[in-house]
C-alpha cells in the first residue's frame, strides 16, 4: 500500500513537471510577429522581432531570444494599451537606444501613462538608457520642462561642458608662419 502511495505521488510530481513546462512558459522563438517585441521568455531574456529578405524578396520575420535580460519579470507578452501609452509599435526590429534621442517618443515614455503603468517598457528603456550614460528619471525629468539638459546629455552621451564665462576678443594679429627648411 505505501509503495503504491509513494509510485502515486512520484507519478503526480512527474505530471506537475511536464504540464508546468508545456503550459504559461513563454519561448522566444514560438512567438508570432504580432507579439514577440517588448516580450519576455520564462528565462528573463527579452525577445526581439527579427526581418529576413528572401531571394525571392519576400520579407520574414522571426522572433529570438536577445542577451537583454528583463529586471525580475519573466514570461511576459506587452499589452496592448502600453504599447499605445508609450508611444511603440509591434512591428519595432531589434532593441535600440536610438529612439530615445527622439523628443516625440521620449514625451510618450515619460507620460504617467506610461512610466507609471508599463513597468516591462520602463525597466527596457531604462536600461538603454543607462548603455548610454544617461538616467532615465533625469531625462524624463527634463521631458517634463524642468530642465533641458537631458537632451544634450544623452545626445553627446555624458557630461555637457558650460560655455565661455568672458567673451574671447579677438586681435588683428595673423599666425605667425611655421619656417621653411
Amino acid at each position: 500500500m505505501a509503495s503504491n502511495l509513494c509510485n502515486l505521488a512520484l507519478l503526480a510530481l512527474a505530471v506537475a513537471f511536464c504540464v508546468q513546462g508545456t503550459l504559461g512558459e513563454i519561448a522566444c522563438e514560438n512567438l508570432d510577429h504580432g507579439s514577440c517585441a517588448f516580450a519576455v521568455s520564462s528565462t528573463g531574456k527579452r525577445c526581439v522581432l527579427e526581418k529576413q529578405v528572401r531571394r525571392s524578396g519576400e520579407e520574414a520575420y522571426t522572433c529570438r531570444s536577445s542577451e537583454i535580460e528583463a529586471d525580475n519579470l519573466k514570461d511576459h507578452i506587452e499589452a496592448d494599451g502600453c504599447i499605445a501609452a508609450c508611444g511603440l509599435d509591434r512591428n519595432t526590429l531589434g532593441v535600440s537606444s536610438d529612439s530615445l534621442l527622439e523628443p516625440r517618443f521620449t514625451q510618450k515614455l515619460c507620460s504617467s501613462g506610461c512610466y507609471e503603468n508599463c513597468p516591462n517598457i520602463v525597466d527596457l528603456y531604462f536600461s538603454l538608457a543607462a548603455g548610454e550614460g544617461v538616467f532615465l528619471p533625469k531625462l524624463c525629468e527634463a521631458q517634463r520642462g524642468i530642465a533641458r539638459r537631458g537632451m544634450a546629455e544623452i545626445r553627446s552621451s555624458g557630461d555637457v561642458a558650460p560655455g565661455p564665462v568672458h567673451s574671447v576678443q579677438f586681435t588683428g594679429l595673423a599666425p605667425a608662419q611655421a619656417p621653411y627648411y
